[in-house]
């Protein structure tokens, strides 16, 4: 997700992109289909590609060559398009995606020792709802390529949005856009001990007995389940 436009160079005024163009979609779109090949050939040279099931035969250099053939020939399509409604709704949109797990619980159907069944959409068959039993093994195989390496993170920020400069440049870019400044946030909310110290003057975080260590609270023990006494047998 980027913004349509950015900081200039000298941080002096902000530069909107120009109206009804963005990035050239088709040119942007056989760039990214040259760099993804390119980095996939490299990965499968120096051993990092590894093949299972029905793509074992990719092994063979000339196989993968044959496989990559068409895709350099093919039209790759890079979606881009303006946001719709509102900034809220694109980060509610993109949230379903950046903070799922592989394979959601109500798409588990059963499972046992031997395999496990879940439902599936089948795309190239007009999203039909299709069946799929896997063995245990197989499934987390599946599941694992779902997990980032470690290191990686699922999302990074940069340019004005970057860590290290965010708050400042943030605050530059709604002065060049002219908006309305930030609403305070609200204050904190306050709990009963807040509430008691207000009335009484007294903290109830204060330790009683040497009046200086702070009460922490480590941990919550369940109330005891009540053993049921047996009844008398009047009969």
């Amino acid at each position: 997700m980027v913004p349509g436009g950015g900081l200039a160079p000298d941080g002096t005024r902000w530069i909107a992109c120009r109206p009804g163009f963005f990035l050239p979609v088709r040119v942007l779109s056989r760039l990214f289909r040259r760099l993804f090949l390119e980095q996939l050939a490299q990965a499968y040279t120096t051993g990092q590609l590894q093949f299972s099931a029905a793509l074992t035969s990719l092994h063979d250099p000339y196989a993968f060559a044959a496989y990559l053939a068409p895709l350099r020939r093919s039209e790759w399509v890079v979606y881009a398009k303006k946001p719709f409604g509102s900034a809220q709704r694109v980060l509610d949109y993109l949230g379903r995606y950046t903070h799922r797990v592989a394979i959601s619980n109500n798409r588990l159907l059963s499972m046992d020792q031997e395999q496990i069944t879940f439902r599936w959409k089948d795309y190239r068959q007009h999203h039909k709802q299709k069946l799929m039993s896997l063995a245990p093994m197989e499934f987390i195989r599946r599941f694992l390529l779902h997990v980032l390496p470690c290191g990686f993170h699922r999302i990074r920020h940069f340019g004005f949005l970057g860590n290290r400069y965010r708050r400042a440049k943030v605050e530059l870019c709604r002065h060049f856009l002219a908006m309305a400044p930030r609403s305070p946030s609200p204050p904190p909310r306050t709990d009963y001990r807040d509430r008691y110290e207000q009335l009484t003057g007294q903290s109830l975080r204060v330790c009683p007995v040497c009046a200086h260590g702070r009460m922490q609270r480590v941990e919550t023990l369940p109330a005891p389940a009540r053993t049921r006494v047996p009844g008398w047998d009047s009969s």
